[in-house]
């Protein structure tokens, strides 16, 4: 199965300026962030950019590169012009890599672009992981996604769902194994036929309260299947902490 890896990059960040350009072990962060992604085995890794420096960047460094608008209200956004820019259309499956996850699994990558393929009934694939504390559960910057048997989402939330009505009323933390509270990794796969048309979709209520595009989704009627991953990816990259942590990982000595 043939899969692109599409790796929005937008320069403007509040907590970590210029960050797609955020040196790591001698290269830009979304050039580690592209090596990782073509380890998936895509047959192609395009960097999305919304401008001239990002790109001569990733030219230097063998990274194919499209430059995008610089207004687009979303990454879905950039991607679709980079689907019209690619000539992707119809069943083509892209995969989205966020440009700040320079640890993210390749293993993962191909899961999500597998999953979309296999599943007919969906438009779109992602992934989540276990989650195994409470203050994990409890954050609003930690996005939660709840199953149905098939492995469908049902919904994406900030707030701790499942809620564990009687458990949390006696003192629990966390649900019972069996409603394991599940953390969604920021990941996905789509066929670029429905994420060229993405933008066209009303935005949703839910999706506007919530601050998750992907509500959008689900709102409009459409289907997301779910990969349960069995770790946690690596830390992404948002803050100057974050890089530096991240930083410390590529210096550290294999094995």
């Amino acid at each position: 199965m043939k899969f692109t890896v599409l790796i929005p990059a937008r320069l403007a960040s509040t907590r970590l300026p210029d960050k797609p350009l955020a040196d790591i072990a001698g290269r830009p962060m979304v050039v580690r962030v592209a090596e990782r992604a073509a380890a998936s085995g895509a047959a192609a890794v395009v960097v999305a950019a919304d401008d001239a420096r990002i790109e001569r960047a990733y030219r230097e460094h063998g990274v194919r590169c499209v430059l995008t608008r610089a207004d687009h209200a979303s990454g879905s956004d950039r991607l679709a012009e980079a689907c019209e820019h690619l000539g992707l259309h119809g069943d083509d499956i892209v995969v989205n890599v966020q440009g700040d996850e320079p640890l993210i699994d390749p293993a993962l990558v191909r899961e999500t672009a597998l999953l979309v393929n296999a599943r007919h009934d969906c438009v779109m694939s992602t992934a989540a992981h276990a989650i195994d504390n409470a203050e994990e559960l409890r954050n609003p910057n930690v996005v939660k996604v709840v199953l149905d048997r098939a492995g469908l989402a049902l919904y994406f939330s900030r707030a701790p769902i499942p809620w564990w009505r009687d458990g949390n009323a006696g003192g629990a933390a966390l649900p019972p194994p069996a409603l394991q509270p599940l953390r969604h990794i920021g990941i996905y796969g789509y066929r670029a036929g429905f994420l060229r048309g993405f933008p066209q979709l009303e935005a949703a209520p839910i999706e506007q309260v919530e601050a998750l595009e992907q509500l959008r989704v689900l709102w409009h009627g459409h289907r997301i299947a779910v990969h349960v991953a069995d770790v946690a990816p690596g830390p992404g990259v948002d803050t100057p902490a974050d890089l530096a942590r991240v930083r410390a990982l590529f210096a550290a000595p294999a094995g």
